[in-house]
């Protein structure tokens, strides 16, 4: 089958020559149909009107499977959409309008393994991880049944991107491929829950234009061990020292999620701790206000304690920022994504 979806130029290329026994001029149309005209049925292209045998091969061969979307809400130019997938299972997307550009929060799995306390998809557990093709669809979605130009993408979605490293890095290849939707890898996120294992594979792909961002959510072991159960697999000090060998590109930081929970981690010794664990790394803190979720008993902090919180963390020297909610009340905003899934069927 020729799942566009999940092949860059250069494998259709390869693809076409294969089975077809054509060149560049085939794929190079189907790779701009598909892509930069957002035909998901390219095949019928008129550049190949002449050659009706190819074209009734191509239609028997061609496979587009992104899902289907089942369910958006819109609210101010923000979009969540839901996907069902081929068997059932479902994830969410969201779309959200910045200043200058759109940015798309991606899913890599249905479901999630790190069982994360503050997190709603956390409490689904993990049902499968995504193919190539249910990751870029997510994007190609986005822009071909929304209308929505995309400029950035951060796989902060549904899932643990570490988990399913091998399909996360294609996509992030036939996303960045210049032939088709082009969105360069220094607009592209990984997050991480903070598997150690995979940042180090990361590192050793040698893609230095990537963003990481690690999410800590706590200055000490013991208390990301009540939040994260992800922690039993390595101390915050070994985490550290794998961040500290992590290979960034001249002018590039790493970015430190930490979700500030109302009488939890969002103390001042607790800003002091995490500014002592940051002193070795070239990082930049986000620092997001709990959502809450459902049948939790945390609660989002003021924008008072917000505020005295990030100031600490300047005064001891911390690159911090505030990462302002977008879609809490659709359940679109981070740590929310789960509440309109289903698994099987």
């Amino acid at each position: 089958m020729l799942r566009l979806l999940e092949l860059t130029y250069e494998n259709l290329l390869a693809a076409v020559s294969e089975r077809y026994g054509k060149g560049p001029f085939l794929a190079k149309v189907l790779y701009r149909e598909f892509y930069k005209n957002l035909k998901p049925d390219a095949w019928r292209t008129e550049a190949i009107r002449n050659s009706q045998g190819l074209r009734d091969r191509l239609r028997k061969d061609w496979c587009f499977g992104p899902g289907r979307v089942r369910d958006e809400i819109h609210e101010e130019g923000l979009v969540k959409f839901v996907t069902e997938l081929v068997d059932g299972h479902r994830v969410e997307s969201v779309i959200l309008p910045l200043r200058t550009h759109r940015t798309v929060c991606i899913s890599s799995q249905a479901g999630c393994g790190m069982g994360c306390r503050f997190c709603e998809t956390g409490k689904l557990g993990l049902a499968r991880s995504l193919s190539v093709e249910e990751v870029v669809g997510q994007v190609y979605q986005a822009m071909q049944k929304f209308g929505r130009p995309i400029r950035n993408v951060v796989f902060m979605g549904m899932g643990e991107p570490f988990d399913n490293l091998q399909n996360v890095i294609q996509a992030v290849r036939v996303l960045s491929d210049q032939r088709g939707l082009d969105i360069a890898q220094r607009r592209i996120t990984l997050s991480t829950a903070g598997r150690i294992d995979g940042i180090e594979k990361l590192a050793a792909l040698n893609m230095p234009n990537l963003n990481l961002t690690v999410s800590v959510n706590a200055p000490n072991d013991e208390l990301r061990r009540r939040l994260m159960p992800l922690h039993d697999r390595g101390s915050l000090a070994l985490l550290q020292k794998t961040l500290m060998a992590y290979p960034l590109k001249k002018g590039k930081v790493l970015n430190v999620a930490y979700v500030l929970i109302s009488h939890v981690n969002d103390k001042n010794e607790h800003a002091r701790q995490l500014a002592e664990w940051l002193k070795p790394l070239r990082a930049r803190v986000n620092l997001i206000p709990y959502n809450s979720i459902k049948d939790s008993f945390f609660k989002p902090p003021g924008q008072g304690d917000i505020n005295l919180f990030r100031q600490k963390l300047i005064e001891l020297g911390v690159n911090v920022q505030n990462r302002v909610p977008r879609g809490r009340e659709l359940m679109a905003a981070c740590g929310q994504l789960g509440a309109h899934v289903r698994y099987g069927g």
